[in-house]
């Protein structure tokens, strides 16, 4: 893995090779990833992974034609062939009207030291195999030592630490770094065919932003136990409520629908919906790339420009769409700083830290008038309609009987529109931000149950 300073300079070379190859203009992505991870299972040594991966992508514009390319060979050699080649595969691409760089005004500019010091997403502390292990080791103790649980997954630790320079050939250079902690345990309880497994795991920045080994193997166990001797619901229409866990997947299905890819193909549930009232007027959705310690937090985007939190619900009205450059154009918008890359291929676009906001009551307190319903802790399938919003997923969880878990149920179904779970959606107090993505406790009423 080159250090930052190689890596921006590396970035900054190949879009120099790539313009003297002939390239109306060009930016460079490097990406460099190196973890570590142990696993334990019935308190034996299972697996133990270290992987390193370093990558280069180029992409270069000849007028409005383009293309990509990579490589994972740094010598000047092969950059050198990898400009050329890109440069003619450009020449002999179809022209695309939005193709582009990121405008140039927008770019990010000035030093990134303070953005940086204000993420703090790079822990320095990187811990030992023999620290990883007994992580690991009482992770998984923790779960097994839970009364009911017979057999077990596994327990694991991991680390990782990632390096990502941009430069672009109308002036944009810069790089960072970030990290990451993760503990995790997965284990069965019961015997035979009343056997239930689940799990439990957190990942962070630094390693001290995670619960205990014992907390995180606690919870995995009691997840587990309470999934045991599963009763049926059956079919009709109740109020569901999601556990966080879950309940984030629906930020997933907004989000979908409103990249500026999915809007400029007219292939979207929300089109023609901007500024539209989706939700009660008390709903807040805010992405922000620059939460201090954040799992997507970063200081650019995958084009060079600035990051800033933004609403994207505000007053449970749609502000706008998620978009790169190029569906910027399309739509005759300025880019939303959501760009994201990989190592090689054209921008799309990703939310970073996506958070709905807390609502004013606890979860007991949401639940308390439900005589009939379901708390949904696990969600199977993926049936929903980016096109319609039609919504159909299989679930387990918990019934709700007269405002109060009554114990666990599966094989069912739940279904819905999304455009009228939206409007239904009402969120608890609870808000924790530890994911990538997180909501509170959300209830959802009038939702269609599939099970007996």
């Amino acid at each position: 893995m080159l250090s930052l300073d190689a890596a921006r300079e590396r970035a900054n070379t190949l879009v120099s090779r790539a313009r003297a190859a002939g390239a109306d203009a060009a930016d460079v992505i490097y990406i460099a990833e190196a973890s570590e991870s142990i696993a334990v299972r019935l308190g034996k040594l299972e697996d133990v992974e270290r992987s390193e991966a370093e990558h280069i992508g180029l992409r270069v514009f000849s007028g409005h034609r383009s293309a990509s390319i990579g490589s994972t060979d740094f010598s000047d050699a092969a950059l050198d062939a990898l400009a050329d080649r890109a440069v003619a595969m450009a020449r002999a691409a179809p022209e695309d009207p939005y193709a582009g760089l990121a405008p140039q005004e927008l770019l990010l500019a000035g030093p990134l030291d303070s953005i940086l010091a204000e993420l703090d997403i790079d822990d320095p502390h990187e811990p030992t195999p023999a620290a990883l292990r007994a992580a690991a080791e009482e992770t998984e103790d923790a779960a097994r030592a839970v009364a009911g649980v017979t057999n077990s997954e596994g327990g694991a630790a991991g680390y990782g630490r990632s390096i990502v320079a941009l430069a672009t050939s109308h002036g944009f250079s810069g790089v960072y770094s970030g990290t990451s902690h993760s503990l995790s345990a997965s284990v069965v309880a019961g015997e035979g065919g009343n056997m239930q497994r689940d799990y439990a795991g957190r990942s962070a920045r630094f390693a001290a932003d995670l619960l205990t080994p014992a907390e995180i193997g606690t919870q995995a166990g009691e997840r587990t136990v309470a999934r045991l001797n599963p009763g049926r619901l059956a079919s009709g229409p109740m109020p569901v409520v999601f556990d966080p866990r879950v309940g984030s997947s629906l930020l997933g299905h907004l989000v979908g629908a409103i990249s500026g890819a999915a809007i400029a193909r007219r292939a979207s549930f929300l089109l023609d919906r901007l500024d539209e009232q989706l939700f009660d007027s008390a709903i807040t959705i805010t992405d922000n790339p620059r939460l201090r310690r954040g799992q997507r937090s970063k200081p650019f985007d995958g084009e060079g420009l600035p990051t800033a939190s933004r609403d994207l619900v505000s007053g449970g009205r749609l502000t706008g769409w998620l978009l790169d450059s190029a569906s910027a154009r399309q739509l005759g918008l300025a880019p939303t700083g959501n760009a994201a890359r990989g190592g090689s291929g054209a921008p799309g676009v990703a939310p970073t830290n996506l958070h709905l906001a807390a609502g004013t009551v606890s979860p007991a307190a949401l639940m308390a008038d439900i005589a009939d319903g379901v708390y949904v802790t696990d969600l199977i399938g993926f049936g929903v309609n980016g096109i319609t919003g039609d919504y159909s997923r299989g679930a387990s969880g918990f019934r709700i009987v007269n405002g109060e878990l009554a114990g666990p149920v599966a094989e069912f179904t739940i279904a819905g529109n999304l455009l009228d779970m939206f409007r239904a959606l009402t969120p608890a107090d609870d808000l924790e931000r530890f994911r990538a993505t997180n909501v509170p406790t959300i209830r959802i009423d009038g939702m269609m149950i599939a099970g007996d």
